[in-house]
């Protein structure tokens, strides 16, 4: 059972409402279910009362805007005041491409977007949590061959594929993806002798809302998807909130700064 308390942006929908669940089934003590929509993370937040197995469970939906300094100091505070320390933080929340274009034709507008949405959020929710991971104290488990240090916390971003490499008409989120996993590995490296681990999940199309919309937009793409991953399907948010619980967990705590690819093999057949 995992414990602690746990904060998760984004947590309205997609992978981090699925993140929001899985830490709820995994036993975390309580999760801030953090969302710009509030009403999703209120959705959210209850959904995960039902599948709690902590005896004193609870789940808070918080309105917050990453994009904005105080609003993310704000939902730090709430989680620190009213449980004392902080284990998990998964930033899951971002946006989409809304207009796929050649980078000559791109905007600059929904460049500054992603800038503000993915990797600045993602840079203030990781700053404002390692100030308050980094005074906490050290969690130590009984592993199996004895006491086993699993330090002050850890923080899981989203990253992508796209991390790694590149997709045609979409700079804007090649840009960010590539910045959210800079980020990770510089973070990790501040944070190492406070024990405090960093790490990516990056993964390819995932069946949620803002893959919905692709869809909806292209209808080839769907089988486009399953004809070029090699496991034959496209992920589900269980599949990527998996990988976040392990690297939430003492099975993980040797591992930082890594982005780990949650792909079903299909950048195994890209060559860029």
């Amino acid at each position: 059972m995992l414990g602690g308390v746990a904060i998760v942006t984004g947590g309205g929908s997609g992978i981090g409402r699925d993140c929001t669940l899985a830490y709820a089934y995994e036993g975390v003590r309580a999760i801030i279910v953090a969302d710009i929509d509030v009403d999703a993370a209120q959705s959210s937040a209850d959904e995960s009362r039902k599948l709690a197995i902590h005896q004193d469970f609870e789940a808070i939906a918080f309105h917050v805007d990453v994009s904005s300094e105080t609003s993310v100091n704000d939902m730090v505070s709430a989680a620190t005041k009213r449980y004392g320390r902080l284990d998990y933080l998964v930033n899951s929340a971002g946006i989409g491409v809304q207009n796929p274009a050649e980078i000559a034709s791109s905007s600059v507008d929904e460049l500054d977007r992603f800038h503000n949405v993915n990797v600045k959020g993602t840079f203030l929710c990781v700053k404002a949590a390692t100030r308050v991971m980094q005074g906490q104290e050290r969690r130590v488990i009984q592993g199996r061959t004895g006491p086993l240090d699993v330090g002050r916390g850890s923080i899981i971003n989203l990253g992508s594929c796209n991390s790694f490499m590149a997709t045609a008409y979409i700079t804007q989120y090649t840009v960010a993806k590539h910045a959210v996993l800079g980020l990770t590995r510089n973070a990790a490296l501040d944070n190492a002798k406070y024990g405090i681990r960093v790490n990516a999940v990056c993964p390819s199309w995932v069946d949620t809302p803002m893959i919905d919309r692709a869809i909806e937009g292209d209808k080839s793409l769907k089988s486009h998807i399953d004809s070029v991953v090699p496991l034959g399907r496209i992920a589900s948010p269980e599949d990527v909130s998996n990988v976040v619980m392990f690297l939430s967990s003492d099975k993980s705590s040797y591992v930082t700064g890594v982005g780990l690819i949650v792909d079903g093999g299909a950048t195994l057949t890209v060559h860029t």
